[in-house]
């Protein structure tokens, strides 16, 4: 980012214009592209409440985290949004590999002039505090302990960050913005799903300015999603298919909700059941290597169940066909 840390926004635009969401705010976006900023994507859809929460931290330096389920465009939703205002983005997956060095900077051999000498190298929160960069921590919930009190520095509202081994304190930049996504609330695994979430300090939980919670769209919409993603189906008979789809997933979100299985089909899992008919020209093959074979054996038969109500086609695994276990 060439002379990045004097960049900032040079014109405001209508949320209305933009989003079509109907709201007064003006938000800042750059005039400009650079490297940094996320491609559009002209098939996504916005939801209008989670749009204005991730908008208010763009136009008022808001800490904004975004919960939901697997599969709801939870990342992809701040990349978008960034995207329409030309606002360098960066993700940073907080898995158990990502460490304080990673965060911080550390020690490094270089060569100068033919000799060896040590230099610092920032790691990535420093290096994105300096610039008007949308910085997104993405599987907030699974990171380590002392990874997430290296993030609680910069969640205070005046936000500087001390390099303890440079002496040096850094001020964010007036257009860095922190965003965060997660599957969970803080409180851990609570429904066995995201193994590998922590509980987290509820004391670093508070600091977020807004919680803003994505499920998952309409069925029209997420129709309209798949569609988009397999042109090729966009005909009057693959669009009776792929409303079957979604039919089945939304049985399978409900059968979650009642405690019947202990998965889900996101919105992800139908576009690639979408995807995988159109590889093996068959939607009960597609199903069952798309989603089926995730499934709990003993639960494959309500699967099927679901299967068969929405598409008129009895499976393997169904009851019928002996797919109940003794």
């Amino acid at each position: 980012m060439t002379e990045s840390t004097l960049a900032k926004p040079d014109q405001m635009v209508s949320v209305r214009t933009l989003f079509g969401i109907d709201s007064d705010l003006m938000v800042p976006a750059f005039s400009e592209r650079d490297d940094h900023v996320p491609e559009i994507d002209s098939a996504y859809r916005f939801n209008p409440d989670v749009t204005l929460a991730i908008l208010a931290g763009f136009s008022r330096d808001r800490r904004v985290m975004v919960q939901g389920l697997h599969g709801t465009g939870k990342s992809t939703h701040i990349e978008q949004v960034a995207a329409r205002l030309n606002w360098p983005c960066v993700r940073v997956n907080l898995d158990g590999h990502i460490s304080r060095l990673d965060l911080v900077g550390k020690d490094t051999i270089v060569i100068r002039e033919g000799l060896q000498v040590t230099e610092f190298q920032e790691g990535i929160v420093p290096w994105a505090l300096q610039r008007p960069v949308a910085l997104i921590f993405d599987e907030y919930d699974a990171g380590r302990p002392d990874v997430m009190f290296v993030i609680q520095r910069i969640l205070e509202r005046d936000g500087k960050f001390t390099l303890l081994d440079q002496n040096r304190v850094i001020r964010p930049h007036p257009y860095f913005r922190l965003f965060a996504t997660s599957n969970t609330v803080g409180l851990g695994n609570a429904t066995g799903m995201y193994h590998g979430t922590q509980v987290l300090n509820h004391a670093q939980i508070d600091r977020w300015n807004i919680v803003a919670s994505l499920n998952y769209l309409p069925a029209e919409e997420e129709i309209a999603i798949v569609l988009a993603r397999v042109p090729g189906k966009d005909n009057e008979k693959g669009r009776k298919l792929i409303a079957a789809m979604v039919a089945v997933a939304d049985l399978t979100r409900k059968g979650f909700a009642a405690g019947d299985l202990s998965t889900l089909m996101s919105p992800r899992t139908v576009i690639t059941w979408a995807e995988n008919c159109e590889i093996f020209r068959n939607p009960s093959v597609a199903f069952r290597l798309s989603f089926l074979n995730k499934c709990d054996e003993a639960e494959r038969p309500i699967v099927a169940e679901y299967f068969q109500r929405c598409f008129g086609t009895e499976l393997e695994e169904s009851f019928i066909h002996g797919g109940e276990t003794a």
